[in-house]
């Protein structure tokens, strides 16, 4: 359908029963956490559920050789157009708010502006961005990346999950052509602004909405540590060569040298190789998250802990090997528009964040600026994240707000 054919916008579901129609999907009734990875059958009823909540507002649907979802009102190829979305997939066990949020307030805030009675003067489009968490094949903002050229389609398509399937065949199997991945750069000529609302993802925000001023450099590096596999009743303490004392001891060593430094310094995943109770593994394999204040901080805080594993595995007997998977630089988001977004919202405070995300991967290319939503626990990543009725009520109106200025003034 193109653009001409659309039928006329109409609101649709509500906030609240859109966001009852997603709270189900992909969520694990144990934990009560969120497993909607990156071309699983639950992206798959999310990617579903999008495409549904466009077409019944007569908003002209789309997915992209990357697999982002797109929504218009207005013709995109006009140029100029103002997007606002986030993502819909999680991390392992992830909250409710943590992406969907600002695709649902993202719809709900085009139902605003047209009981406004606003019109708009530029294309506005509503954007669900493929693989935001990187949580399957290990780089995050995929779909943006991958838009923006910051990510080789070749390695792209190599990229293999926990269980070996390329990032590939999972696309075949969803029934998308992964020979289509690469740079969109026309898709984003015809984009003039991106805005993205987001759950902030710590306490900072005393306010229903803030802006941010800032993303902090950061990525993803793995550790290898290779030792011995050897029995772990027979072979004496001096002998081994354990590659899991080495790790440990690395953990501990990030821990203190991200303190000393002002900056955050993770390892959230681990992989031990052969796994079992009763063996001294041969591999200890470690993802590291890290990020800082500035680029100089973040590399020399990542090199530290690189040596400190080097050191202790030279006296365990075991190799170390560093290798970055992704990385993001500082996105100090355009003043001009963030100060603008920040008065028309009453002074909303700015504030930083340490969380990646699309709007940053976007800024080089275009201007982008960023909302938060309170976040009353503080906590993210984990199913205890949060923001009540009245604060999500105030993200769509500040959204809308900020549409309307950038898109029918």
């Amino acid at each position: 359908m193109s653009a001409a054919e659309a039928p006329p916008f109409a609101p649709g579901a509500s906030f609240q029963e859109m966001w009852r129609e997603l709270l189900p999907l992909g969520r694990d009734p144990g934990t009560g956490g969120y497993r909607r990875f990156a071309w699983t059958a639950a992206e798959a009823e999310c990617r579903s559920w999008f495409e549904q909540a466009a077409k019944a507002r007569g908003l002209l649907h789309e997915t992209d050789r990357n697999g982002n979802q797109w929504a218009w009102l207005g013709d995109p190829a006009a140029g100029d157009a103002v997007v606002t979305g986030s993502h819909l997939d999680s991390v392992p066990d992830g909250g409710a708010f943590d992406g969907p949020l600002g695709v649902v307030s993202a719809l709900a805030a085009l139902d605003e502006l047209h009981r406004r009675g606003a019109r708009p003067r530029r294309p506005l489009g509503v954007v669900a961005f493929a693989d935001e968490e990187g949580a399957r094949f290990g780089v995050a903002c995929a779909g943006s990346r991958l838009a923006a050229g910051r990510l080789d389609p070749e390695h792209a398509r190599g990229l293999r999950d926990a269980g070996g399937t390329t990032l590939a065949r999972a696309m075949e199997l969803a029934g998308h052509d992964p020979a289509g991945l690469g740079p969109d750069p026309g898709r984003l000529a015809r984009i003039g602004a991106f805005v993205e609302l987001h759950i902030e993802q710590g306490r900072a925000l005393k306010r229903p909405v803030g802006v941010a001023s800032a993303i902090w450099p950061h990525g993803r590096w793995r550790f290898d540590f290779r030792g011995e596999a050897n029995h772990a009743g027979t072979t004496r303490l001096p002998d081994r060569r354990d590659p899991m004392l080495t790790y440990a001891n690395t953990v501990l060593a990030a821990r203190k040298k991200a303190r000393l430094a002002g900056a955050l310094a993770t390892f959230g995943k681990v992989e031990v190789r052969p796994g079992g109770v009763n063996a001294v593994p041969g591999l200890v394999r470690g993802w590291l998250d890290s990020r800082a204040p500035d680029h100089t901080t973040l590399e020399e805080l990542v090199d530290s802990i690189g040596r400190a594993a080097a050191e202790r595995g030279a006296r365990d007997g075991v190799r170390v090997a560093v290798t970055r998977e992704s990385y993001s630089p500082l996105v100090e988001f355009p003043h001009g528009l963030r100060d603008r977004l920040a008065a028309l919202l009453g002074d909303a405070p700015l504030l930083p964040t340490g969380a990646g995300h699309d709007a940053g991967i976007l800024s080089a290319d275009l201007p982008t600026a960023m909302l938060f939503v309170r976040n009353p626990t503080g906590v993210s990543h984990a199913p205890a994240e949060h923001a009540t009725e009245d604060d999500c009520a105030a993200g769509v109106a500040a959204l809308a707000d900020v549409l309307e200025a950038l898109a029918c003034g």
